[in-house]
């Protein structure tokens, strides 16, 4: 399989030459080219019968396709303990491709304005009895994306079907969802345009449409009058398909190395859906340059924080609230959570082997001397 890191590995260095990057950005995508190669060091492990494995270390980078598997895990397994016994849905909230150039220019801001606007309208929303009456929670995951890497902000939300009362009692939602999206669309454009005619903004006057006060008056007047985009799916099935579906949103990088097809003669071919045609799948064919160039729209912020919890999940009441949600509920923890596994026994739960163990012969391995890989 063709990798992200084979791309980087052959036209990165030449890339980083060539472009200023941000610190953050160019620390990735050295990263993303060293990871689990002799240049971040390793170990040995040797059997009796002869047998040698090396193992390189990973960077850890989270916009490393390589590096997410085993953090996805950990995660979804401490989330087994906030699931609740009722239908759970899935909300997305993006914002007009028009406000694409200020958010890259403010991403941080913009981001975090996305997150803000977005949790208040559908809680407030909530809260009011014509829709429900009750404090919800909600898990919000940032994505900035499209099937074809272009740039696309917005946030997935995985909503229970229900709430806590002024009463502190517990009141299901509809089996459709209960807050009609244009409501929840227009709610969450005013409260982004609010804040963000608000907001600092750095505009360095490449955007033709920001290059005096008139003209940036005039784009939040036209966003006003434009239809924005939130969107809700129909209930997940099972409480296993909510953790499924945490696994593939919650660490996916921009495109995962299966979607990969060809890196021939710097040009990358890779599959994707195209949603204004039916998700038909198509396959698209970047120069490695321009793949490069899409793939790092997408590194984040130095420590920003891409998944967030809010209403009674919101960490600062969740031992509380969540408590009498399970109470009220009659729920117990539907899996065993297992976050303390280390990373042996995390491997041999997802994959069923056991890495400590020789594949020959079937003996301990044991660990070379730290000297052994230079020697």
């Amino acid at each position: 399989m063709i990798e992200i890191q084979d791309i980087f590995q052959e036209y990165g260095a030449d890339y980083l030459k060539t472009h200023r990057l941000l610190p953050h950005v160019h620390k990735a995508v050295r990263a993303i080219i060293n990871c689990r190669t002799s240049a971040l060091g390793g170990h040995m492990d040797v059997c009796e019968c002869g047998y040698t494995k090396i193992s390189y270390n990973s960077c850890r980078n989270r916009h490393c396709p390589k590096c997410q598997a085993l953090s996805k895990e950990r995660w979804i397994m401490a989330q087994t303990e906030e699931l609740l016994p009722v239908p759970y849905f899935h909300v997305v909230f993006t914002i007009p491709a028009e406000l694409n150039g200020i958010v890259m220019q403010n991403r941080e801001l913009m981001f975090n304005l996305l997150f803000k606007a977005s949790q208040q309208t559908i809680r407030e929303l909530a809260r009011e009895s014509k829709y429900l009456g009750a404090e919800i929670g909600l898990t919000s995951i940032l994505h900035t994306w499209g099937q074809n890497l272009t740039f696309h902000p917005h946030v997935h939300m995985i909503v229970p079907g229900g709430g806590l009362t002024a009463e502190g009692k517990w009141k299901d939602s509809r089996k459709k969802f209960f807050i009609p999206v244009k409501v929840m669309a227009k709610r969450f454009r005013g409260k982004f345009l609010f804040y963000m005619k608000q907001a600092q903004l750095t505009l360095d006057g490449s955007l033709d449409n920001t290059k005096d006060a008139k003209q940036f008056h005039a784009l939040i007047q036209s966003l006003y009058n434009k239809d924005w985009y939130v969107y809700c799916k129909r209930p997940f099935k099972t409480t296993h398909s909510v953790l499924e579906y945490l696994g593939r949103y919650t660490h996916r990088v921009a495109i995962s190395n299966h979607r990969i097809i060809s890196n021939k003669n710097g040009q990358v071919c890779f599959k994707y859906r195209d949603y204004k045609d039916n998700s038909k799948e198509k396959v698209m064919t970047l120069t490695a340059n321009e793949f490069m160039n899409r793939f790092l729209l997408h590194i984040l912020p130095p420590r920003f924080t891409k998944i967030r919890h809010y209403g009674f999940l919101a960490s600062a009441i969740k031992g509380k609230k969540l408590t009498l949600c399970k109470k009220l509920l009659g729920a117990k923890n539907l899996l065993t959570p297992k976050e303390k596994l280390n990373t042996v026994e995390l491997i041999k739960m997802l994959t069923g082997l056991d890495v400590t163990l020789c594949p020959v012969c079937g003996a301990k391995l044991s660990r070379a001397s730290p000297n052994a890989l230079t020697a």
